[in-house]
This record gives C-alpha cells, structure tokens and sequence, in this order.
C-alpha cells in the first residue's frame, strides 16, 4: 500500500513540483492550498506525513503543525519555507516539527527528508513494540529502551530547556549547546539522544579538544590503509560508528578551521570522505556539538566559521551556570549526597544546616561538576553522621563569614586533608 502524504502550500508551482517529485518516489500525494482545508482534510482521511509551508494567508504553517501535532502527534510534520530565520526554526522545532527545509530544496533534499520521516515512524513503532507492559495478573515489568538520562533541576529556566530538548529529540534537527563548564552539558546531549527514535542506535561523543587537527580528522572520518605515515589499516570514523544516531562533538570550538571546512560539507551532504578514500560514504547522523565559549566572538577574531556556526546553531540550547539557578542547590545537594554515600558505603546521616546554607552562599565557578566533587570529598572525609563545613575543604571563592575556617590552597590530595582534619 502506498504511503500517503498531505502537502500544504499557497504556491500553486511548489504544489506541482512536490507533487511530481513524491509521485514518482512512489507516494499517494494530496494538496490543498491553506490550512483550514488542509485540517478538514487531515481530519477525514489518513497521512502517513504532512508537508506544510510555513508562511501562507489564513492559517500559517505552525497553526497547522500545531493542531496536528495535538490530534495525531505521531504523524511527522516537515516544514518548507522561503523565509527561513533561526527564530523560525527553533519555533517549528519546539512545537514538535520533524524537519525544516529551505526554499529552494532538491529533490534528493525533499526525498531525503520524507525517508528520515518514515524511517522515523518505523523505529518509533519497533520501540512501542518492544514495550513490555503489566500482563494481566498485573506482574511488574521493564520497558525495553525507555530510561532517559535524567537532569536534576526544578529551576523554571533548566525545566524550559529541558521541556525544549525533548520536544525536538524526535527530530533530526542540530543542535548547538551552550555553557560554562560543568553545566551539564553533554548531560544535555545524552538526554536529547535517549529521548528520541535514535536511543536504540549509538551515541558516540568526540571531544574536539584533546586531538590535534591531524589525528581529530582521522578520528571523525576514519582513514584508508596507507594514507598516511602509521596508517597500517583501515580505520572507521566516529560519524560512521555513529549511523543511525547520535554524534556528540565535545567543545566544537576547538576545531581548526580546515577541519570545520570538511565538517561543513558532512553537514551539508550528509557524507563523509575518510583519509585516502576515493569515494563519500553516506551518514544518517544526529549531530549535538557544545561548547563553552561565546561563538560570535571566535567568529569575530576568525577563529571559527560563520557558515557552520549556522549550520550547528539550528537549536540552540544556553544552559545556564549554577550561580544563576542557585534555587537547585538544595536539590543537588540532596542527589550527590545520597549518590556517593551510597557507593562508598558510608552511612552519614545528613548534610548540616549551617553547611547547606554555607554552599548557598558560594559562587561556583566550576558549576555543578564543581559541586559533585566538593560533596563527593566530603562524604569520603567524613567520620561521622553529620557533613560540617570543615569537611568541604573548599578552595577560595566563597562569599560567607566563615570563609577563612575552610578555604584552603588548591592541589591538596585527600590523604593530606584527612591529616588536617585528624592531625
């Protein structure tokens, strides 16, 4: 049975020339021409995807996509336009958009695009099937690949973002993620990948940061036997381990210019070109790339592409530093301390008052990775049940009275603060 496919288009041209392009890949086409028709048609027949543009008189195209994707969520919505902006992508994006496509697009683009959806809808169905539920007798049972990773936080702005994050996990969208260090930002990333249709299929992470250019493109692309001095064989890139899911680059920012060049063009084509190879190979990625630096400012000092900061900036996620969401402090406090008490087997009893109120107070350069291991080193230093200030042994930096009562220099080990704290 042929699939179906429902096109919402103003430009009597592009209706034609979709409806050829997708005829002839073997698809039953519909169009209308605004959105209040199209909505009555949806309502009366069945479509397997709609493709809507987005500016149209009446009803706009994220009118539609927002009624459909409240009726029948699980029908892909791809978005086509002449006036694409990041605001008008994101915006699509957030409420539930599967893709967003520019005018003008190939046909390989718009075939592209319509696999990925189906491919999308077959993956989804496959997981539903995995699905175990309670039987009858009411036995408690697992569902197969529906954890995800979880972000602790019950700060409005983190729960918007993560509310974002997994409204546009279904799609094949890229994202950018911004922030210091110790946000959480791969946090971020792991989460969009076990929310999405990818979660069964790899997620690889790279960091951009630890490789020089050289061995950085053989570890992305992967290399032919000989094409280099030490190339003793042949060696599969990360974008290609990654097919089919979900390719993390680690402080993107970090990458030379000649390599965000090539990394441009994978974005664009879809296609990796190994060292040596002679021919591209294609790749079903969902690319996630983060960093910690302010990207206009490389672009400005030409340390970074304009192009590409496009390419990656089609979501953008700015995770915010814990100083400005000190409200999941206590929270935080709560997790780590229940966390490493239990895997070191310590049996303290609670964090003190005067200490939590203590790291209220701190400004927490290092953000919530900072205070992990400040809780982490505290449950290990720890003798008895209560967590006191004197066990923090935190550096400088703290804004409250007592700070000279447990600011010490950075680099002392634990044994050495245990001898301090039981000479």
């Amino acid at each position: 049975m042929k699939k179906r496919i429902l096109i919402v288009d103003d430009d009597a041209g592009m209706r034609a020339a979709l409806t050829e392009a997708l005829r002839r890949g073997g698809y039953s086409v519909t169009t209308t021409s605004n959105g209040f028709d199209a909505l009555d048609i949806f309502a009366e027949e069945t479509f397997d995807i709609v493709i809507t543009d987005v500016k149209m008189p009446g009803m706009n195209g994220i009118a539609v996509l927002k009624e459909i994707r409240r009726t029948s969520p699980q029908i892909p919505v791809i978005m086509i336009t002449a006036y694409g902006t990041i605001d008008n992508a994101v915006e699509a994006m957030k409420e539930g958009a599967f893709d967003y496509i520019l005018k003008p697009f190939s046909a390989d683009t718009l075939d592209a695009a319509v696999n990925r959806a189906f491919l999308s809808t077959i993956r989804r169905d496959r997981i539903e099937t995995d699905k175990t539920v309670k039987s009858t007798e009411g036995q408690k049972v697992s569902i197969k690949g529906s954890a995800a990773k979880k972000i602790i936080s019950n700060n409005v702005r983190m729960r918007g973002l993560i509310d974002l994050a997994r409204n546009i996990a279904y799609s094949k969208a890229t994202v950018l993620v911004q922030g210091e260090s110790g946000t959480g930002k791969e946090l971020f990333a792991q989460f969009i990948h076990q929310s999405s249709l990818r979660r069964d299929k790899p997620f690889i992470a790279v960091n951009c940061a630890a490789l020089p250019e050289g061995l950085l493109e053989s570890e992305l692309f992967g290399h032919e036997k000989g094409s280099f001095t030490g190339a003793l064989g042949r060696k599969i890139g990360k974008f290609e381990l990654a097919n089919h899911g979900t390719i993390l680059l680690d402080e993107i920012s970090e990458m030379d210019l000649p390599l965000q060049a090539k990394l441009l063009r994978v974005l664009q084509e879809y296609e990796v070109d190994r060292v040596g190879g002679r021919e591209p190979i294609p790749v079903d990625v969902r690319i996630i790339a983060t960093t910690n630096i302010d990207l206009m400012d490389a672009i400005n000092k030409g340390r970074f592409r304009e192009d590409l900061f496009y390419r990656l900036n089609v979501i953008p996620l700015i995770v915010p530093p814990l100083r400005e969401r000190k409200d999941d402090i206590p929270l935080l406090l709560d997790y780590f301390f229940k966390k490493h008490n239990s895997n070191n087997g310590k049996n303290i009893s609670k964090i003190s008052e005067e200490t939590i109120s203590f790291l209220m107070k701190y400004d927490w350069k290092g953000n919530v990775r900072e205070l992990e291991n400040v809780i982490e080193r505290a449950v290990l230093l720890c003798e008895g049940g209560v967590i006191l200030p004197s066990h923090l042994f935190m550096e400088e930096g703290i804004t409250g009275d007592k700070k000279g009562d447990v600011a010490i220099k950075a680099g002392v080990s634990v044994k050495e603060m245990e001898k301090q704290l039981h000479p």
